[in-house]
């Protein structure tokens, strides 16, 4: 997992999987990394080819914090692979977060 800021946004890439091997180190680290102000978090799932039910709850976990401000943030994943899309669709989190495909 890679993660940088540049802009006052919060760019997370190069994940392999988010599940419940890794998401409580995603969390800690992405929290670790928020810049101060941040206007965007970004998460390219292009590269993800697992996700289950605690990878989705870390990144629920982060717009959740994201957005605890008077300013919101916004929070975008970007290209989701087919079965992370289907993933979403069918946990309905395709309404929650922004989805990008680039």
């Amino acid at each position: 997992m890679k993660i940088s800021a540049q802009d006052s946004i919060l760019n997370i890439s190069d994940i392999k999987e988010l599940g419940a091997s890794n998401s409580e180190n995603f969390r800690k680290e992405v929290r670790a990394a928020i810049p101060d102000p941040v206007r965007a978090i970004e998460v390219d799932l292009s590269q993800t080819n697992f996700l289950d039910s605690c990878g989705l709850g870390a990144l629920i976990s982060i717009y959740k914090l994201a957005n605890n401000n008077p300013q919101p943030v916004a929070f975008r994943l970007l290209n989701p692979t087919p079965p992370i899309q289907q993933i979403l669709e069918l946990t309905r989190l395709h309404r929650l977060f922004e989805i990008v495909k680039r």
